[in-house]
């Protein structure tokens, strides 16, 4: 499958921590695309196994992740705004 991931992390009560360790979970399986922007092909297991990585440090009151997954990567369009950047050419 083909996933996007996004998080928000709140700076306050050490979240600068909670976000380099979210930061380098999410760069184990997905490619980095844009600050807190991840996205690439993942199975159904590494994906259950990311989520179960990034719950050890996501604070539920505080921090939040999106995920936005397709069967596969040509159902998706992607349309720059501003800045092209080219690492972000997995998809069009």
């Amino acid at each position: 499958m083909y996933v996007i991931l996004i998080y928000d992390i709140s700076i306050e009560n050490g979240g600068a921590k909670v976000w380099r360790n979210v930061f380098k979970i999410c760069k184990k399986y997905l490619t980095h695309v844009q600050k807190s922007v991840f996205e690439g092909e993942i199975t159904p297991a590494l994906l259950v196994k990311l989520r179960m990585e990034l719950d050890k440090y996501i604070r539920d009151d505080q921090d939040s992740v999106i995920v936005f997954s397709s069967r596969q990567q040509r159902w998706l369009e992607k349309e720059f705004w501003g800045l092209t950047d080219e690492k972000t050419s997995n998809f069009f």
